[in-house]
């Protein structure tokens, strides 16, 4: 029998999860030339690219121009998509197992993480998480309602993700037409009430995790007024002392955190206010247990031992009156059926992106894992490549020493023929493609880059059609 990684027995690669951390994971296999490798990976949406497609926010296009490096690694003559396809439902580990020498696991972090404070779960308090993939069209989330009937609203944490929120809820419908943003949400948010929005940190300007550039465009949207109060723009003597040594972008945030605070009224229709060193201690509901006040501490910051500023409560509180709140900080992994998992870390636990058995601590033969769902949710889009590299050079090395599962079928025609027998029916990457047309020319009958599909059925009834 051939040995494994030649062209008579290439080294057969399942990939679970079709976002960045498996594109870029793929990528750095194909680059390897000792050994011969396949790849199929698996999705269980018809469509690929995770949360690019579903949680990159629609009015920042720009950034989803990365899913070409994704498109020429589907060009590969071994790659394979087959979307459509659940792990648990269609497929378990154990089936992979019979088809593949080594599998890797890359499916992100999909939920979020709760505030855990008093009324956190009222009507009106909601995820971040899912009001992004609502207006993102992801399938899963395009039945939710949210209440934009009220007036104001409260966005708990600092990052790309909460800046994203809160600007979706500031923009104009002119604004959204631009974007790609789901069209009953371009209809939903076209009639919103919205008319006040908070963004709330627990620490400083100089610790918020938003980026530069993100801070800025909140102090440029078309009708709404971008405000942060003076006294919380102004860094504490702990915080002066770490900026003396940060680089060049933090510094620029703080520089346009503190113009914001400088800001005049100028009549435009929405206002927006960055609040620091605030963290929410309760929400209050009204008689019919909706939202519509949340309890604020102030905070003040202290050097922890090892010279990281954290945030503590003083005796300083207030109350904001909102009717809705949106939580976001912090996503974490959902388990995969047949999969180990660290309940408290929300990720598969691994050493160097081999997957370990959390009783032994011994690595799991051919089981692997990338992205966020390996290492949480930290870091932007290309933050995955060396997160992917550094698993693909394990994999490639227990290869070599003949460290993989012995599938009974490593052929990609027996997949196929095990799907079939399942009336399975995968979604091809030739079939995203055709997909991304219909998207593109329902887009430009709208004058809009792209009008997504929102349900899986309408998706696989137009490649049907």
């Amino acid at each position: 029998m051939a040995p494994i990684g030649t062209a008579t027995q290439p080294l057969r690669v399942a990939i679970v999860g079709a976002g960045p951390a498996g594109f870029y994971a793929a990528e750095r296999l194909f680059k390897e030339t000792e050994l011969v490798i396949e790849v199929d990976m698996f999705d269980r949406l018809p469509t690929p690219y995770g949360l690019v497609r579903n949680g990159v926010a629609p009015d920042h296009q720009k950034i989803k121009s990365v899913t070409a490096v994704f498109d020429r690694v589907a060009g590969n003559p071994r790659f394979r998509f087959l979307g459509n396809i659940e792990l648990g439902r269609d497929v378990t580990v154990d089936d992979l197992k019979e088809y593949y020498h080594e599998i890797l696991f890359s499916t992100g972090a999909q939920t979020d993480r709760p505030l855990g404070i008093p009324g956190d779960d009222l009507a009106g308090s909601y995820p971040a998480t899912e009001f992004v993939a609502w207006y993102n069209g992801h399938p899963d989330y395009r039945e939710c309602e949210f209440d934009l009937s009220q007036e104001r609203v409260a966005v708990v944490g600092v990052g790309n993700v909460a800046v994203d929120v809160a600007r979706i809820l500031c923009r104009t419908r002119e604004e959204l037409m631009k974007t790609d943003i789901a069209d009953y949400a371009l209809e939903a948010l076209s009639n919103s009430q919205v008319k006040e929005v908070y963004i709330l940190g627990r620490r400083g300007p100089a610790q918020a995790a938003f980026t530069a550039p993100e801070v800025k465009e909140l102090g440029e949207l078309a009708d709404c007024d971008t405000f942060v109060l003076p006294e919380e723009a102004e860094l504490d003597s702990l915080s002066l002392a770490a900026m003396a040594n940060a680089d060049r972008a933090d510094v620029r945030k703080v520089e346009i955190i503190q113009e914001l605070s400088h800001r005049q009224p100028s009549g435009k229709s929405k206002r927006l206010i960055l609040r620091f060193l605030v963290s929410p201690t309760e929400l209050i509901g009204d008689e019919h247990g909706h939202v519509r006040q949340m309890k604020l501490v102030h905070n003040e910051l202290y050097a922890t031992e090892a010279g990281s500023l954290r945030p503590r409560a003083t005796d300083r509180t207030e109350t904001l009156d909102v009717g809705m709140v949106f939580r976001s900080i912090g996503y974490r992994g959902v388990p995969l059926p047949g999969v180990p998992f660290h309940e408290s870390w929300g990720v598969i636990p691994n050493n160097g992106g081999r997957v370990i058995d959390i009783t032994t601590k011994e690595p799991l033969l051919g089981e692997y894992t990338a992205g966020w769902i390996k290492r949480g949710p930290t870091g932007v889009i290309g933050t995955n490549k060396p997160d992917a590299a550094e698993t693909v050079e394990n994999m490639l090395e227990d290869a070599r020493a003949g460290r993989t599962l012995e599938p009974s079928h490593p052929t990609a025609e027996a997949v196929t023929s095990m799907l079939d027998e399942r009336q399975c029916r995968p979604v091809s990457f030739d079939d995203w493609k055709r997909l991304d047309e219909f998207e593109l020319n329902r887009g430009k009958a709208e004058g809009r880059p792209r009008v997504k599909f929102t349900r899986i059925e309408d998706m696989l009834a137009a490649l049907r059609s």
